[in-house]
């Protein structure tokens, strides 16, 4: 079965080219030329990846990627972005866009991006950790919500997506390349002082005494470990 792509992206020229181009590489591709339209089509049909841009005439891609994860879509979505907009990059990542590619592009490096990402696309949710308890802690992955105590607990979607990897693989010692290539899928890109950070903001959320944290643990000189 071919692989369904949404392409979110105004300029006629590049829809033409990049539908033709993906679909002869086997990709069932759809378009939407608009953030309106991005919103609608990727909530009503199944997509293994998204292509957004960041600049569409009626809003920004990243406020578009916000609201799918939001909504629970955990769908990767590849973000693509102008040479100058550095900052987009990272705050397009921080909510949750799983890669960014900068315009103009080699269709050659998207092919490759795309493949790497469905690779690392979970496979179809079975169910065992669509929902789990530890502690006072429910965590509800096909909500995309935690809850501690029965109230709700704020959390990023790299937070969530770090921690249902910790919790797949409980028991387990992830490093911290380990996570940023499995989790994060920039390894080159980012400083592993990203996952520390990432760790020590889901105790402070999560755990009763963040300093001597029960779930989330740190195996010191490799990484960190789930408990729970």
């Amino acid at each position: 079965m071919n692989r369904k792509v949404l392409l979110v992206e105004d300029e006629p020229g590049l829809v033409l080219f990049l539908s033709d181009r993906l679909k002869r590489e086997g990709y069932d591709v759809t378009a939407a030329t608009d953030c309106a339209a991005g919103r609608t089509e990727a909530r009503a049909r199944h997509y293994d990846l998204i292509i957004l841009d960041i600049m569409l005439p009626d809003g920004s891609g990243i406020d578009v990627c916000r609201d799918l994860r939001q909504a629970g879509l955990a769908t990767p979505i590849i973000m693509l972005t102008a040479r100058d907009q550095v900052t987009d990059k990272v705050v397009g990542l921080k909510i949750g866009a799983d890669d960014y590619l900068t315009k103009p592009f080699d269709t050659q490096e998207l092919l490759a991006r795309m493949e790497a990402r469905l690779r690392r696309a979970p496979p179809p949710d079975t169910g065992v950790t669509a929902v789990y308890r530890f502690g006072d802690i429910e965590a509800d992955f096909r909500r995309m919500q935690v809850t501690r105590a029965g109230k709700p607990v704020r959390l990023g979607a790299m937070h969530l997506k770090l921690l249902r990897h910790l919790i797949e693989g409980r028991g387990k010692v992830f490093s911290r390349d380990e996570l940023l290539d499995t989790v994060w899928g920039f390894p080159e890109r980012i400083s592993t002082r990203t996952v520390d950070v990432h760790v020590s903001e889901l105790r402070k959320a999560l755990e009763r005494d963040p300093r001597r944290p029960r779930f989330i643990l740190t195996v010191h000189g490799f990484g960190y470990k789930f408990a729970g």
